[in-house]
């Protein structure tokens, strides 16, 4: 989740302005980028609870310490108290908390994913220097596997305590999404709004493949809890005003304007003012334009505002001024890269954007809705059709997905020093279709076999 923005307190007096801030993101495609964020799960290595935020072991000690690599702090106060560090900036990178002291790292706008894969690297290679003198481990998994809610801290952030009072009043697993989950996106760039629709109908189509190939999350509170991808079961229930496949993204004339339209019907949470975040939640963008938001009178809405608004939409695909893919679990360090090679291949190669819309466009709503709803408890497993092949299942299309990506990224032809290609990083994806068996099916294998269902296992085999 994001911090507030840093977009300018420009006034907005007109309706067209929503739109020109997203279609400001247009970029010629020799522009376009790669940015890929992470979150992860620390605990203490002697109890392995959750880091709180204070205390010589705490979340905010880590932040202090990442600062010997040349991180700035950023700082926000709560009630009138002293300022507290809560981000770190580096460049155009960031290391923001998400409610439960999640660390994210929002990377930098990449040219490839060689250089991605070394930002990942060189993140986790600080983040354990700190971590291990103050006896602290991280792990990358989409939902924490054996803390219960009621025993996750809460970090000292204006915004999300705002939400934590709303959540519950829209949906029942709202604040388990705050702080029980971990995911991993992709941020890629559009030339124009033609091809923002078909990149956002082919993500949008394609994320349950993501979803499936990523499904990392089958462990709640030490046991197994029926799903392979909780996290992305933990949406449906999240805030439906807010969440979902963006049916309308498939109709006809769907563009900026339409998804403005969207986001104006999306209720907000807060207003951030003078360092102070204004509790708005349930409330509607549509009277702030007009002036008529009761808790800040006769004030209008900034640029600013806009942004911070569009962060608090969470569907399985959301447009800013860039598309961001958001239906992966969080999990190991050859996934963090893949996630970013699997969709750039897709995506950023106009013949294999082709190839995957074809794969895809004749899907109906009801079958799409079928694979997002399936594919939290099924994966790979899920039955679907190809074309006019029916009984096929989603690791039959994930396969064709890959195979198209992988071709994509060839045709790229980003190389390292080394002249290897991109297409390497998909290589974890691969094994899992050709295999069949998710992240999560092989840590179930280990629960039920040589852990002897002991799930504190887990954190010691699958930590960074």
């Amino acid at each position: 989740m994001s911090s507030p923005s840093h977009v300018a307190d420009t006034p907005i007096t007109q309706r067209n302005q929503l739109v020109d801030y997203i279609a400001s993101g247009e970029k010629p495609k020799g522009d376009w980028r790669i940015g890929t964020e992470h979150e992860k799960f620390g605990f203490r290595l002697d109890d392995l609870r959750p880091p709180t935020f204070d205390g010589d072991r705490g979340i905010e000690a880590l932040l202090t310490g990442l600062t010997r690599f040349g991180w700035t702090p950023v700082q926000e106060s709560v009630d009138g108290l002293p300022p507290r560090t809560i981000a770190l900036l580096r460049d155009s990178a960031s290391v923001t908390l998400e409610p439960a002291g999640q660390l994210e790292l929002s990377g930098a706008p990449l040219e490839d994913i060689h250089q991605t894969c070394v930002e990942l690297g060189t993140h986790l290679n600080e983040v354990r220097q700190v971590s291990d003198e103050l006896q602290l481990g991280f792990l990358g998994m989409g939902f924490q596997p054996k803390w219960r809610r009621d025993e996750m801290p809460w970090m000292p952030k204006g915004r999300y305590r705002i939400m934590r009072d709303y959540m519950p009043r829209v949906g029942s697993l709202g604040l388990d999404m705050m702080t029980r989950t971990c995911t991993v996106q992709v941020n890629l760039d559009y030339a124009s709004e033609a091809d923002m629709v078909k990149k956002f109908r082919v993500s949008l189509a394609l994320q349950p493949v993501a979803t499936a190939l990523f499904a990392d999350s089958p462990f709640t509170e030490g046991r197994p809890n029926g799903y392979l991808s909780y996290r992305s079961h933990i949406w449906t229930d999240t805030d439906p005003d807010r969440t979902g496949m963006l049916d309308f993204v498939f109709e006809d004339g769907f563009g900026y304007e339409r998804y403005v339209d969207y986001l104006l019907d999306v209720p907000m949470y807060f207003s951030y003012r003078d360092g102070v975040y204004v509790d708005a939640s349930g409330k509607s963008f549509r009277k702030f334009l007009k002036g008529e938001l009761d808790v800040l009178p006769g004030a209008l809405p900034t640029l600013r505002d806009w942004s911070d608004h569009m962060t608090t939409a969470f569907p399985e695909v959301r447009l800013k001024k860039f598309l961001e893919m958001r239906g992966a679990d969080g999990g190991p360090w050859n996934r963090l890269c893949a996630l970013p090679a699997f969709w750039v291949g897709l995506l950023y190669d106009d013949t294999a954007l082709d190839a995957a819309w074809d794969l895809v466009k004749d899907f109906t709503t009801a079958e799409r809705h079928a694979l997002r709803d399936g594919v939290p408890e099924r994966a790979l497993k899920l039955p679907t059709r190809i074309g006019n092949v029916r009984g096929a299942s989603v690791r039959e299309l994930a396969v064709e997905a890959l195979k198209i990506s992988s071709a994509g990224l060839r045709r790229r032809a980003a190389r390292n020093g080394d002249g290897i290609d991109e297409t390497r990083f998909l290589d974890p994806l691969i094994e899992i279709a050709e295999s069949g068996q998710t992240a999560a099916e092989r840590k179930l294998e280990l629960f039920n076999g040589a852990w002897n269902g002991d799930i504190d296992r887990i954190f010691g085999e699958f930590a960074y």
